[in-house]
């Protein structure tokens, strides 16, 4: 190699070596991290788009379980323009972080999209179960569409989240946006996503549902079939 091009690399090779105590720390510290996993599992509203990563309800629900005294870590797996076809597919990644809790907060992409009730519904029943075969418990975020999908459409796409919650026995966020929801005070300016105050409101919402399993007052799942 020339010299000169040696020369080059030569600063390159000093950002390496300075970095990799930092990377090698970071995994250290994800490696020993042992608390019991909550996985946020959803859309673009759980990824937090258009808002800081410490701004997402994810990172808020964190911080907040911390300031309570409960030890759980908080995985962001928000996905914009995520289906609930996408996130079946996914389901082996989200078992793969071997949660204890779920929440769900899927389908409002499909209803954007004006896809079949039933066919959501199937993709979230079966979401549902594989996490629950593996011992896992969920809880489900309930969506809402504008009034501009038809009061048919809009009537039994929100009816699905309280269907599928009593038939799969779960605890239900009745509708993951509320309080935050046409608010432009609390949304961005596509009045779809939230700000970083609309994601405290949601997360107070969340804790309401979330409280009473860490809290071991609602029975959890069977770890029987839990993945090692």
């Amino acid at each position: 190699m020339p010299l000169s091009r040696l020369l080059h690399l030569i600063p390159l090779l000093m950002f390496v070596v300075l970095l990799w105590p930092l990377v090698l720390d970071a995994a250290s510290t994800s490696a020993s991290d042992t608390r019991p996993r909550i996985v946020a599992f959803g859309d673009s509203l759980t990824a937090g788009l258009g808002v800081q990563a410490v701004e997402s309800y994810p990172a808020q629900l964190q911080r907040r379980l911390d300031s309570l005294g409960y030890h759980y870590r908080v995985i962001n797996a928000g996905m914009s323009g995520d289906t609930t076809a996408g996130g079946l597919r996914r389901v082996p990644w989200i078992l793969n972080n071997k949660p204890e809790l779920v929440i769900l907060e899927l389908g409002a992409n499909d209803g954007l999209r004006g896809l079949p009730v039933d066919q959501t519904q199937s993709n979230l029943r079966q979401i549902i179960r594989q996490l629950q075969e593996s011992g896992t418990t969920v809880v489900l975020a309930g969506m809402k569409l504008p009034p501009n999908y038809g009061q048919d459409y809009t009537a039994s796409f929100e009816a699905m989240y309280r269907m599928l919650a009593k038939e799969c026995q779960l605890l239900l966020i009745p509708f993951f946006l509320e309080g935050v929801g046409g608010s432009s005070m609390l949304n961005q300016a596509d009045g779809i996503h939230p700000t970083k105050e609309g994601y405290e409101v949601i997360v107070e919402q969340v804790l309401k549902v979330l409280k009473p399993i860490l809290d071991g007052q609602v029975p959890k799942p069977t770890a029987a079939h839990k993945q090692s």
